[in-house]
């Protein structure tokens, strides 16, 4: 009686529904790894078919497929990977992990590297504009934000004047983080005759499912053998001299050595992914010599064949710990996994230090942190506020000896759905002078104590903020 009493719009209505609930339990059962996504996704679309069908289509949908072949075993530097000191790595505590992170990379850990920390746009930009300035061949440049602002155009005149003297430059922002409507660096440089390209960028509504999905790295590569890479946006905010109203401090790192090749490989899998050019030629993959003491590797991660990669790396990372672990991060929202790593080094007698803004410039996920922290107290890890300006650093050092830096956040976006860019290290000093940066921004302690005095509306709200960690 119920059919007979449908009209036929209904009817259809009703046919459409259930196909779309059959077709979204059907790809998430075999696509989705995370069995709580599952469940959301899948009551969601029960609930509201043609809302949850449509949420699932844009932000459910995993589809990023690389285009770029893997260079990893092409290039001369593949072949050095067996030095002394490489051997001697192996012999360490830290073996199993070096062991890993190549398997789980493809890359070789190398030796030969000089890494060299630089701390806020003050420092790091003249250096880089330099760099850029005194290119013969070639200069690749990635940033999630670059702004078309007095830095920005900077770096834009920079750019067209080596485009102009023949040097070969290739430029790569975010289509979201430098603009989604308007990116006016872009348009700049394409007017100069740059090419340059917007990762993951559209404005047809059809290709929105993208803009889930952004490129976070922060890259430049100058004639194939001088790397800059870290936190560092392009824009003035970073530039404490010019005092601007929303102060940023960062850190980033200078590379020279074996290892800028794989900094350059990483650009190269993005560029031919966005523009469909790969870059093979020998002014963007030079033979390297030898710069420094620092057995390093470049690790990737994103929502392709690289998914979880940098988390992977931590992990195992922290469950090497004998002594410390310091971490220091703009955005402290790990998942749970992350969460039972670091409570179980702590509880088996890890000094776990974690250091984050005071405020950061996300209010959002600063209630959503605030939720989420007694659970890391309990363990005892230590958690550290460190005063302003906000520091959008991002720096890991376990025992004083193996450090991790690049653009990846400790949130479950950054790890999960961005595509970033990590350096692993293997060097004293180098993890020494970051370990103490560090250590000079625990400013104040935060206690459970501080966490209980929140007003009950307070908690309230930082609760709630919390259940959208997955989606920050």
């Amino acid at each position: 009686m119920i059919f007979h009493s449908l009209t036929i719009w209904d009817f259809s209505l009703l046919v459409v529904r259930v196909c779309i609930i059959a077709v979204v339990m059907v790809h998430v059962l075999l696509t989705k790894r995370d069995v709580g996504a599952s469940i959301g996704w899948i009551g969601v679309t029960v609930l509201m078919p043609l809302t949850g069908g449509a949420l699932y289509s844009m932000f459910g949908i995993n589809r990023v497929h690389r285009r770029a072949r893997r260079l990893v075993g092409q290039h001369p530097w593949h072949s050095r990977t067996t030095s002394s000191q490489w051997r001697r790595e192996e012999e360490g505590v830290f073996a199993p992990l070096a062991s890993m992170v190549g398997k789980l990379t493809g890359r070789p850990l190398l030796s030969g590297n000089a890494v060299i920390p630089m701390h806020d746009g003050d420092t790091v930009y003249p250096r880089m504009l330099a760099t850029i300035n005194g290119a013969q061949r070639s200069v690749l440049l990635c940033s999630y934000i670059f702004r078309a602002d007095r830095i920005g155009r900077q770096f834009c005149d920079a750019l067209i004047a080596a485009h102009r003297r023949g040097v070969q430059v290739r430029v790569l922002v975010d289509g979201v983080g430098s603009g989604y409507f308007h990116c006016g660096v872009e348009r700049i440089l394409r007017r100069a005759g740059v090419p340059v390209g917007r990762f993951m960028h559209s404005m047809l509504p059809w290709r929105m499912p993208f803009i889930n999905m952004r490129d976070h790295k922060k890259i430049l590569v100058v004639d194939g053998s001088t790397g800059f890479m870290g936190g560092l946006n392009i824009g003035e905010e970073n530039i404490a001299s010019s005092h601007p109203r929303h102060p940023v401090s960062d850190t980033h790192f200078e590379l020279a050595g074996p290892v800028v090749h794989q900094l350059s490989e990483a650009f190269a899998r993005d560029w031919s992914f966005t523009r469909g050019e790969e870059l093979r030629a020998d002014i963007f993959f030079p033979p390297q010599a030898s710069h420094g003491p620092t057995l390093s590797r470049i690790v990737t991660a994103g929502p392709d064949l690289d998914l979880e990669k940098i988390e992977y790396t931590m992990l195992q990372a922290i469950a090497l710990a004998r002594h410390n672990v310091r971490l220091m991060t703009p955005y402290f929202l790990p998942d749970d996994r992350f969460l039972t790593e670091l409570a179980l080094a702590s509880l088996r007698g890890i000094e776990v230090d974690i250091v984050v803004p005071w405020h950061s410039n996300h209010t959002l996920l600063d209630w959503a942190r605030s939720a989420n922290l007694p659970r890391f107290l309990d363990s005892g890890c230590r958690i550290w506020l460190a005063r302003p300006p906000f520091n959008h650093s991002k720096l890991m050092v376990v025992d004083r000896h193996w450090s991790f830096v690049g653009s990846s956040n400790l949130d479950v976006r950054s790890l999960r759905l961005n595509f970033e860019i990590n350096l692993e290290s293997y060097d004293d000093a180098l993890a020494g002078s970051i370990d103490d940066f560090i250590s000079i921004h625990r400013h104040v302690r935060l206690t459970h104590h501080d966490l209980d005095r929140r007003s009950f509306p307070r908690k309230l709200r930082d609760a709630a903020a919390r259940l959208f960690l997955p989606y920050l």
